[in-house]
């Protein structure tokens, strides 16, 4: 490791903007923007199946909420959402003298809050458009073997929404990764928060900001190759067979 450094540094030596310091505040950056979308897509997945099984229920104090939920998340922009998340909660009487300030103090915190409710408002709708879509004949054939409400949910209508939904999940991922570049404005040091820093300190704009999107690039490539490779296994039997 250190002969890779030593060699790594020799080949940065003419350059007077991507050095091993600046270099590393990019490699900061993208520990913290893959944690931050990973954390909230984790959280936001968990979040969104019971909250899509709510949403198509048929009591209207279950579904109504929840709607309203995906209604509010949906139809406000990310960025004001995590202002009023991350400015709004220090005007919560009493959050500052109590244990809570510990945490929400750290802008990574309401960041992640911001970002987990909005995606899981989205994973909520691709979700339940995928529960609703499912063929009334396994349904039928569920109950034909004897199978429970619940358990027809758990092993027939989930697993075969979560491979229709696959698709349209995966440009969810590859939207939050991309919607992540806006958690720098409440100082958190992300990839846009590193070419931001790059940028002012030696006023070279395309240099900083090329370099991220190129990361950014690598990033969603490879989304798109895991989730690709998701839905060719996942989705094999609905692929045409060779004769």
């Amino acid at each position: 490791m250190t002969a890779f450094m030593t060699w790594l540094e020799n080949q940065l030596a003419e350059n007077s903007i991507f050095t091993l310091q600046t270099l590393s505040y990019y490699g900061d950056g993208l520990t913290t923007t893959v944690q931050l979308v990973f954390l909230s897509l984790v959280i936001g997945l968990i979040a969104a199946v019971p909250l899509a099984i709510g949403r198509g229920s048929k009591h209207a104090w279950i579904k109504w909420p929840i709607f309203a939920y995906t209604y509010v998340f949906r139809g406000t922009p990310l960025l004001i959402q995590l202002y009023l998340i991350y400015y709004g909660v220090v005007f919560v009487d009493g959050i500052q003298e109590s244990w809570l300030w510990v945490i929400l103090e750290e802008p990574f915190v309401p960041a992640l809050i911001a970002f987990t409710l909005n995606t899981a408002a989205y994973t909520t709708e691709i979700f339940r458009g995928a529960i609703k879509s499912t063929s009334k004949g396994e349904i039928e054939a569920a109950r034909a073997y004897g199978m429970s409400p619940r358990q027809t949910m758990r092993r027939i209508i989930i697993p075969s929404a979560f491979r229709r939904a696959l698709p349209a999940y995966g440009n969810e991922v590859i939207f939050m990764l991309h919607a992540s570049a806006i958690a720098s404005v409440v100082t958190i040091m992300d990839l846009t928060g590193a070419a931001r820093f790059v940028y002012a300190r030696y006023y070279a704009p395309f240099d900083a900001f090329l370099f991220v999107a190129a990361i950014y690039l690598c990033l969603t490539f490879t989304i798109l190759y895991l989730f690709r490779y998701l839905e060719k296994k996942l989705l094999a039997h609905l692929q045409p067979q060779n004769s």
